[in-house]
């Protein structure tokens, strides 16, 4: 999507040429055009896949996995949490995932009654590196005896090995912004189109 690499180019920040910082229309702050824009495209390339359902991480996945859930007929939007508040009382199913910018492992969780068995749910985020976040994801659809019908991430950096985990169990893996190489400050794209 060359809106969006030609955004990363302008604003985005290298970080040891590993961690690339969105935080001004991505993370942080949500540039609302861009991710309607994004979600639309979602929407298309995943339009015959039959989501019933989408599914993200918190936080940053949010508006991108809101986007497309609306743009696919406003389907539900459901979200693994990271914590668990006392205000859940409800049976979780819940995954270990790494975090590769924080460096920490989360438990991330979502309810039991809102993963059903037999929903066709499309994984969105906002990152692939590693490929933990959306494996994270991809275990807790399995436990509920759901199936995935796709992940669709906004930015991907190919060269930390997430996509080839993610297609390795055959999963279709679609990237917005499709970074190849990061080094020396310069940022490199794939380009499909």
């Amino acid at each position: 999507m060359k809106i969006l690499e030609e955004r990363i180019l302008k604003d985005g920040l290298l970080i040891e040429d590993r961690i690339l910082k969105v935080d001004s229309f991505l993370n942080f702050q949500i540039d609302v055009e861009l991710t309607d824009q994004m979600g639309r495209e979602f929407a298309r390339i995943f339009r015959e896949s039959g989501a019933t359902k989408v599914l993200t991480v918190e936080t940053s996945g949010l508006p991108v996995a809101y986007a497309t859930a609306k743009y696919l007929g406003d389907l539900p939007l459901l979200f693994a949490k990271k914590n668990k508040p006392n205000t859940n009382i409800d049976d979780d199913l819940a995954a270990e995932v790494k975090s590769f910018t924080k460096e920490v492992v989360n438990l991330i969780r979502v309810p039991k009654k809102y993963l059903n068995p037999g929903e066709r749910v499309l994984i969105i985020d906002d990152f692939l590196a590693s490929g933990a976040a959306s494996l994270g994801l991809l275990d807790l659809i399995e436990q509920a005896g759901a199936t995935c019908v796709g992940v669709g991430i906004a930015v991907e950096k190919e060269f930390q090995g997430g996509r080839a985990l993610l297609e390795a169990k055959g999963l279709r893996v679609v990237s917005l912004a499709h970074i190849t190489k990061m080094k020396d400050g310069q940022i490199e794209f794939h380009y499909t189109e």
